[in-house]
């Protein structure tokens, strides 16, 4: 029989390269290595799509792609259930990236036809974070790729010649949304009929809530005061229970540092991202930060409504139509780092507004295939549990880290639905200029199932655009070509 000494060297053995286990409640974590579920599997992207592997319903995988990969799986697709399939690139932090670089994801038929795409990217240069997004096939008349039988995921990186080449590991997620029992509403809400005027912001004293690295040890925040420190290069991660009906008010604000040089700055310093239950991607806004001055931003986002998701007007708006763990990426910059001396203090006020009301009857258990909130996420929420710890994230209690990514800022932008009313601080020797309308220049777009997309990638209905110009040159899709770089400034 083997000793106990023996026993302690082969259990270290079959240790991971870099193993974590998660972390308790409102517990520090190192926010520079993204960690994904112990139970996700291991897969090879192929080359062809005669070769894809598997991505099955319920279950997570992780993979890596290198610059001009374009890696094949195969889904296989029921014809009642609605379909959500994500993935998220990780890079580690300080990864030489650009403006544009990042992932492009397709869902293809076994004829070739694109039943949905999307893309995710950095938005600045040198801003390595998490970056996902999602393609879906939604059940319903007359819609697209409604056979049941095996489907492609695509999934395509973007890099510059100038970015790092190394690979990045990549995390893929595929959701069953359950039907309805019975038809639902396919009418989206009319735009006008959004709330806009945000209630006061919480001003109780702040709780500490240390975010996670990822979707999934996103730590839960609910209505109240929290507040963070964040690094330079680091993202933070949080989640937020929406149930049918509720509307999320946001104020992020980044506090105070001691710099080195009180003439510098970042102008894309801070940066917050915001997604959906499904990891979908729904809005992004970076700020400019000084380190000797405050910053902050106010956004909120309409009520979440299962009609949502057949919105044309808006990517934000479609992308809120279930209800769920929303999650919220908080990121500061490296460059961050060069003036200020510590971390970045943060803090989120969180409103979540509405009663929740009865949402629409799905024929299976939507909350436990993740779209839907219980009681028991509502406690966790309150109690800061990480998504480890409850299951309610889909990982497990044991992480892996994988590689991870920066930290800062939010804006819940949004397409004439979300409304930006922090003003930003001119850049010195620049004249001050108006507010910014949501989505500034260089930000993304993306149409809701069932519209119809030009974006400045090409895609045909059911396209999902996230890195193109939003109005283009004055059209709702962003028909336009894509805005130029916005290079990080320093004095």
């Amino acid at each position: 029989m083997a000793g106990p000494a023996a026993i302690a060297a082969l259990c270290t053995l079959a240790l991971p390269a870099v193993p974590a286990t998660a972390a308790p409640a409102n517990s520090p974590v190192d926010a520079g290595q993204y960690r994904t579920a112990a139970d996700a599997e291991p897969l090879d992207g192929a080359a062809s799509s005669a070769d894809g592997p598997t991505v099955a319903a319920g279950r997570t995988y992780t993979d890596s792609i290198a610059p001009g990969d374009r890696l094949y799986y195969s889904v296989a697709l029921d014809a009642e259930s609605h379909a959500w399939i994500s993935a998220v690139a990780a890079p580690k932090p300080g990864t030489k990236v650009a403006y544009g670089d990042g992932i492009e994801l397709e869902l293809q038929s076994k004829d070739g036809d694109r039943c949905s795409s999307a893309d995710a990217d950095f938005g600045t240069d040198d801003a390595a974070r998490p970056i996902a997004n999602y393609v879906w096939r939604v059940a319903e008349p007359d819609g697209r790729c409604q056979e049941a039988g095996v489907y492609h995921l695509v999934v395509t990186r973007v890099s510059e010649a100038t970015s790092d080449p190394g690979a990045w590991p990549l995390e893929l997620r595929f959701m069953a949304e359950p039907p309805l029992a019975e038809s639902g509403p396919t009418t989206p809400p009319d735009p006008g009929s959004i709330p806009t005027q945000p209630p006061p912001p919480p001003t109780g004293q702040a709780e500490r809530r240390a975010g996670g690295t990822g979707f999934n040890d996103a730590v839960g925040i609910a209505h109240g005061v929290w507040t963070d420190r964040i690094r330079p290069g680091d993202t933070h991660f949080y989640r937020v229970p929406l149930d049918w009906g509720q509307q999320l008010f946001l104020q992020t604000e980044f506090g105070t540092t001691r710099v080195e040089d009180d003439t510098a700055y970042a102008s894309d310093g801070v940066r917050v991202d915001f997604y959906n239950p499904a990891r979908g991607f729904v809005a992004t806004d970076d700020e400019t930060y000084y380190g000797d001055d405050p910053a902050a931003i106010q956004a909120m986002g309409p009520p979440v409504a299962y009609e949502n998701r057949y919105a044309a007007y808006g990517r934000d708006s479609g992308n809120v139509g279930f209800a769920g763990w929303y999650y919220v990426a908080v990121s500061v910059t490296e460059e961050v780092g060069e003036f200020a001396d510590g971390p970045v203090p943060v803090v989120l006020r969180t409103t979540v507004e509405g009663e929740p009301q009865a949402g629409p009857v799905y024929d299976g258990d939507a909350a436990a295939a993740g779209f839907g909130v219980t009681d028991e996420d509502l406690d966790t929420a309150a109690e800061g549990v990480p998504a480890d710890a409850d299951g309610a994230g889909g990982a497990g209690k044991t992480l892996l880290a994988i590689g991870g990514i920066g930290g800062g800022v939010l804006l819940l932008a949004g397409l004439g639905l979300w409304t930006l009313l922090a003003r930003r601080r001119p850049v010195p020797g620049t004249a001050p200029g108006p507010v910014p309308g949501p989505f500034a220049a260089g930000e993304a777009t993306r149409t809701a199932p069932g519209a119809y997309a030009h974006g400045h990638h090409g895609a045909p209905p059911y396209g999902a655009q996230h890195g193109g110009q939003p109005y283009g040159d004055g059209h709702p899709y962003g028909d336009g070509p894509p805005a130029p770089p916005q290079q990080n400034r320093r004095r």
